[in-house]
């Protein structure tokens, strides 16, 4: 048994300089580090629970659970005293689209940049904690509001589009934390920078669902980023914006002269190898559920669940597909007899969207109300390209 005497008394705590954490974070690849201190974060605590009331989140939950929590450093890690804030950047060039009907993803979602987010972060955390101090390193969680975070420590402000804007550089950031119980106030913490949008409403007027209800306001009801993560069905009337996306948004960044500034500053980078930036929409239809997870499951996918990927394929399919490829009928043929209600719902508005009528008459009489309700839907079929 060991005597209280021999237990080592503990590392003796050292005072770690924010400028010596700055040059670790930017030498390990991150685009900016800053520090706030670790109160509540507001505004993000009444905004999140004033828009959960109005019903603004819809299915959406993330940070919406519980906002308290996600508000408050100190339920990550007691005792927080400080978090510092880290940017890395995604900017890469846009790739061309293939000649096949493939489903477009979002630049976020292309790579994992947020594990390579958390390359960034954690020499900073190892030197806190080398030093005597805890830490807790979050990316992409949805334990803390990490945008609010950045904003406090004066790395960005909050657009129009409800991104954060760093100024000259855009919008093309994942943002993390580092929450410790280190003191690193003074000088180092910086004030929250004001709005810097002024006039230009360019993102509310280049989102083509309207999900942008005011400066900042997103309602998720009507946001196809999380449309087309949602388990439930792609409602009716926003699935010709869905266009050509198969993953994730960038409508309302794609506009912002701030990203466009960066653009001409300075050339984005080509996609690294590994990066999945079109995927052919016929392969997602035919592919496993194994070969579709092995290859896409590292997007959020609602209960891990092959289907909610086909399902926005499907609609891709209506909105890109070749009216006059007749490969497409046999192919919608065997998701219009699916066993997923979800499936055969989406299956005929795409088959009617691609004039295949015939395709969609056996569906009034379907055991399911959504999928009958899909024949009578108002839908624009297409014209077939010429």
């Amino acid at each position: 048994m060991t005597s209280r005497a021999q237990i080592p008394p503990p590392p003796p705590r050292l005072a770690v300089a924010a400028d010596e954490l700055r040059r670790v974070g930017l030498e390990a690849g991150l685009h900016a580090v800053g520090f706030t201190t670790a109160e509540v974060l507001e505004p993000a605590r009444t905004v999140l629970l004033r828009r959960r009331a109005a019903g603004l989140n819809g299915s959406m939950e993330f940070t919406y659970r519980n906002p308290v929590r996600s508000t408050d450093p100190d339920q990550l890690l007691r005792g927080a005293a400080s978090m510092v804030v880290g940017l890395l950047g995604y900017q890469r060039a846009e790739p061309p689209a293939p000649a096949e009907a493939a489903g477009r993803v979002a630049r976020y979602a292309r790579d994992d940049f947020y594990r390579q987010l958390a390359r960034g972060l954690e020499p900073m955390a190892a030197l806190l904690r080398a030093n005597g101090w805890a830490t807790r390193v979050v990316a992409d969680s949805n334990d803390l509001v990490d945008r609010n975070a950045a904003w406090r420590a004066g790395l960005a402000w909050y657009g129009k589009n409800a991104n954060l804007l760093v100024p000259g550089a855009g919008s093309w950031f994942v943002v993390g934390v580092i929450v410790t119980d280190a003191p690193l106030g003074g000088a180092s913490v910086a004030e929250p920078l004001a709005d810097g949008c002024g006039p230009c409403a360019a993102c509310l007027d280049g989102c083509p669902t309207g999900a942008l209800v005011a400066p900042g306001v997103l309602d998720a009801r009507r946001c196809i980023a999380w449309l087309v993560q949602s388990a439930d069905p792609i409602p009716v009337e926003h699935r010709e914006a869905v266009a050509d996306r198969i993953y994730g948004c960038d409508a309302c960044q794609d506009p912002c002269p701030e990203n466009r500034v960066l653009d001409r500053r300075r050339p984005p980078l080509p996609e690294a190898e590994t990066a999945v930036t079109w995927v052919p929409v016929r392969w997602i239809l035919t592919a496993g559920d194994d070969a579709l997870l092995d290859r896409l499951g590292r997007w959020y996918v609602a209960n891990r669940d092959p289907d909610v990927i086909r399902r926005t394929a499907l609609v891709v399919l209506g909105n890109t597909g070749d009216p006059r490829d007749p490969t497409l009928e046999p192919l919608l043929a065997r998701y219009v007899a699916h066993d997923n209600p979800l499936l055969r719902a989406h299956a005929v508005w795409a088959a009617r969207r691609l004039g295949l009528e015939n395709l969609a008459g056996g569906a009034a009489a379907d055991p399911d109300p959504q999928v009958r309700a899909e024949v009578v839907a108002p839908v624009q079929a297409r014209t077939p390209l010429r």
